[in-house]
């Protein structure tokens, strides 16, 4: 399958082995997961992130390398069932970040025109996230714009 704004197909990674439990040495108590989890975001840090720190540090100093094969729920469901789900979905933080960032870039050096289209596929991508999102997961009016993008990151 090709990707959407390019020319070039996806390069196919390594897929996770299929497991219903965790392994023998990850012997980790999921309350002990899940509290490292909240401690986490509330230190500032991202879903994605948080799973990262899970494999790389642990809990305990043992490693969990899967958190929903060790405690039932995904990182996100942990996050909502303890009031820390961020406001923001990980994905669409991201783009919006990068659209602001362009932006940026564009009033400085208008006659870019590379970045000017990586602006315009960044917002296209921002508009299809927001219409997948909206009425579940953002507010059912929420419509993109770079001042709304600015005020929710920056203000």
């Amino acid at each position: 399958m090709a990707r959407m704004h390019t020319r070039r197909r996806g390069s196919s990674g390594s897929d996770r082995p299929v497991a219903d439990e965790p392994p023998e040495w990850s012997d980790v108590d999921s309350e002990d997961i899940e509290a490292r989890v909240v401690e986490l975001a509330e230190q500032g840090h991202d879903p994605s992130q948080i799973g990262m720190k899970l494999r790389d540090e642990g809990v305990k100093g043992t490693p969990v390398p899967n958190v929903k094969l060790a405690t039932g729920k995904k990182v996100t469901a942990i996050l909502e069932d303890n009031d820390a789900k961020p406001d923001l979905p990980e994905d669409l933080r991201n783009l919006m970040e990068r659209a602001i960032r362009l932006r940026r870039h564009m009033e400085e050096n208008n006659n870019d025109a590379q970045n000017k289209r990586a602006l315009q596929n960044t917002e296209s991508k921002i508009r299809r996230l927001v219409s997948y999102y909206r009425g579940d997961e953002l507010d059912e009016e929420f419509t993109y714009s770079f001042d709304v993008a600015v005020d929710l990151l920056e203000g």
